[in-house]
């Protein structure tokens, strides 16, 4: 408990129940969807699909982004730790249903798109439980570990499921396959302790009851409430770029071997390095200085964006001669830093917003919403910016950073206003 309180939870109760919260946000996903970087192909093959059925599984998935909003409504309706119970249960059940009856591809895209609707309720109720469950001094450390631990807790998995496959499997493929089954089991099964633990530690937080009103009604009155706060719509599109600009930063790889032409396997390091590994401190670094330094994580988010947009400004101004490639390099790892420190407290702007704690849940549905709408367009983008140039690699890619700066720099403004409305709040209050 002594790390829980130099990291500025109240007491042993809460930080055990912010662990639940946060480990129950990534174990939910540890045996398919945390795969898709590393086991995609083997996935396909245990299933019994093609690559085509796979993306469109994870196309259903998607369809979240078009709840967010009506998910907000949800977790005002009922306390986080109750859709975090559900949002468990199911996909205890459904996975289970999978592993063991291997169903049809049309029943897996069914249940996919089960898991895209509970996608939309359950991700907002993690956020908001790691928004209530941290003090005004700590949301950016809070948001910051939320990243943190997902992503050191994915990668471990993830390695040690690697180990298992080549230490039993060998080089046999359907040995490997055997002992990925039975590892994609096996985390399913870890959802059980989960669920005590959130059911043992996690509090709810009801919404207030009133004698004129339904609660269906003061829900609904509470997303509305918050859709019309024009410091939700900064702090929310600010949240946005920085999601484009990550997504970008997955290009970072592809961009060193086409200009380059570094060996596929110094092209893995550098993306183990660059788009995970950093991750994991970023997130903690992010919010120990958005609490520590800046006393406010939309303030570290301003910085963080504008130093992007300085780099990203920079790589372009860099001769892409081979000569160049170790300076490069040290941009780029600039750029997941900068970029990351913003996503470990993607959302946490909107957690510091002046809204009522019994309307945060709406306000990360919606925040959730825009934070995360990129994934709509910007894959598209990049991917006709990289076919338009087939012949020209540099020029593709100098456009998609070129646009990453541009986004990174308007985050900035974003955060910026999203400082002021705040500011504003405050002095009204006083």
């Amino acid at each position: 408990m002594r790390l829980g309180k130099k990291l500025g939870f109240e007491d042993k109760k809460t930080w055990y129940a912010f662990l639940s919260v946060v480990l129950s946000g990534q174990i939910i996903y540890s045996s398919f969807e945390a795969f898709k970087g590393s086991f995609l192909l083997m996935m396909t093959e245990v299933m019994g699909i093609t690559n085509a059925e796979m993306g469109t599984l994870f196309s259903m998935i998607g369809i979240s982004m078009f709840f967010f909003i009506p998910g907000g409504w949800v977790n005002n309706r009922f306390s986080a730790r109750s859709i975090i119970l559900v949002s468990l249960a199911v996909r205890f059940v459904t996975m289970m249903y999978v592993l063991i009856m291997t169903p049809e591809f049309i029943v897996l895209r069914n249940i996919a798109i089960i898991w895209g609707i509970k996608e939309a309720i359950f991700w907002p109720a993690v956020l908001n439980g790691v928004s209530l469950l941290a003090s005004e001094k700590n949301k950016g450390v809070a948001f910051g570990l939320l990243e943190s631990i997902r992503r050191a807790t994915e990668m471990g998995m993830n390695l040690a499921l690697a180990g298992l496959m080549t230490a039993i499997g060998g080089s046999v493929l359907l040995a490997q396959q055997e002992v990925f089954k039975k590892g994609m089991i096996a985390y399913t099964i870890i959802i059980i302790p989960m669920f005590i633990a959130v059911y043992k530690y996690v509090p709810a937080n009801e919404l207030a009851k009133s004698e004129d009103e339904s609660q269906n009604k003061l829900a609904l009155k509470g997303l509305l409430k918050v859709i019309s706060n024009p410091a939700i719509w900064s702090a929310s599109l600010a949240s946005l770029t920085v999601y484009w600009c990550y997504i970008n930063l997955m290009y970072t790889v592809p961009y060193l071997q086409a200009v380059f032409n570094i060996t596929s396997s110094q092209a893995a390091f550098f993306g183990i390095i660059n788009t995970a590994a950093m991750g994991v401190f970023a997130g903690i670094i992010s919010g120990v200085i958005s609490d520590k330094v800046f006393k406010s994580s939309t303030k570290m988010m301003c910085f963080s964006l504008g130093m992007t947009s300085v780099i990203l400004f920079t790589i372009l101004l860099m001769p892409k001669t081979i000569s160049m490639l170790i300076p490069n390099m040290i941009l780029l790892f600039m750029f997941s830093f900068s970029i990351f420190l913003a996503k470990g407290i993607i959302l946490a702007p909107v957690a510091e917003l002046k809204i009522e704690k019994e309307y945060s849940g709406s306000a990360m549905g919606v925040g959730s919403f825009f934070a995360y709408a990129s994934v709509l367009w910007a894959y598209v983008l990049n991917g006709k910016i990289i076919d338009k140039f087939p012949d020209d690699p540099v020029k593709a890619y100098e456009q998609i950073f070129l646009i990453g700066a541009v986004v990174a720099g308007s985050g900035a403004i974003f955060a910026f206003l999203a400082i002021r409305r705040t500011a504003r709040e405050i002095v009204k209050e006083a």
